[in-house]
């Protein structure tokens, strides 16, 4: 996706549209290629398919249920060509990554975190697909992750702590989460949280998936901040671990060309999941 093709599908079938400044944004994004169209829209097309109205539904669900921005959707635009997928608009958030966090960004992610969980799940289980559900489901993805980085990670120890880490029951019920809560869909204003990215995802998952955002981002003393503010378990605190683990063992191999700064967040998450700083 060029700015010249993005630019091209804008123009053709959103005419008032053609005046506004197009520029591309989040350059190293992995699920879509983002536009800032003018000074309050998003367009947003994705690398692979997509179900752009559960994407749209889930974003109207959590708008306005949390005191931080979400993106509203605005329209979607067809596929045109050079493009085959429908494509979305949404408005525009502004903010800034953050790359590290304190205690105000801890408490403010617990506040969001808290928000989600208290939207009722109206009986909707669990996807069935991806993080969030049963650790075990997730071995043979692991055992790809580990054959992937030989050579880029000492492999032994992590097939060890994988081996405990799947053990860990689960005693907590679904609740809504976000589903994705990492660095690069947060937004930032100094240390608080000021919006929140890539909703899509909004659905029912174990409890500690959303807390993943405490071991890409915090030291160990302000993921305990996180942890406190979110009321967590001791065996819940240790499926974050888990899930944190199973993330990023997808990052560093996957990424280590296509998209460097994912891949060092990978390493970095991993760097505190092993030791514990």
């Amino acid at each position: 996706m060029t700015p010249e093709l993005a630019r091209a599908l804008v123009d053709d079938q959103f005419p008032q549209w053609r005046e506004l400044p197009l520029e591309r944004v989040g350059v190293h994004g992995t699920v879509n290629a983002v536009f800032r169209l003018g000074d309050r829209l998003t367009a947003r097309f994705p690398m692979r398919d997509q179900d752009l109205d559960a994407e749209a539904a889930a974003a109207r669900e959590l708008l306005g249920a949390t005191r931080f921005a979400t993106p509203e959707p605005v329209a979607t635009g067809a596929p045109g060509p050079g493009f085959p997928r429908r494509w979305a608009v949404q408005t525009w958030l502004p903010g800034t990554p953050p790359d590290v966090g304190g205690p105000s960004l801890a408490a403010d992610l617990a506040e969001f975190i808290r928000g989600v969980r208290a939207l009722d799940t109206r009986g909707r289980p669990f996807r069935g697909e991806g993080r969030g559900g049963h650790l075990p489901d997730h071995d043979a993805w692991l055992e790809t992750c580990f054959r992937e980085s030989e050579g880029l990670l000492d492999v032994a120890p992590l097939r060890r702590l994988w081996a405990e880490l799947r053990e860990l029951p689960r005693e907590s019920p679904d609740v809504m989460t976000h589903g994705d809560l990492i660095p690069g869909n947060l937004l930032s204003e100094g240390d608080h949280l000021s919006g929140v990215l890539d909703v899509g995802g909004l659905g029912p998952a174990d409890p500690a998936l959303d807390l993943i955002c405490a071991w890409h981002l915090f030291d160990r003393e302000n993921r305990d901040v996180l942890r406190v503010a979110t009321g967590s378990t001791d065996l819940d605190w240790e499926r974050v671990r888990a899930w944190a683990f199973q993330q990023v063992m997808g990052l560093i191999w996957y990424y280590v060309e296509t998209n460097p700064p994912m891949a060092r967040l990978g390493r970095s998450t991993l760097h505190r999941i092993v030791s514990g700083d």
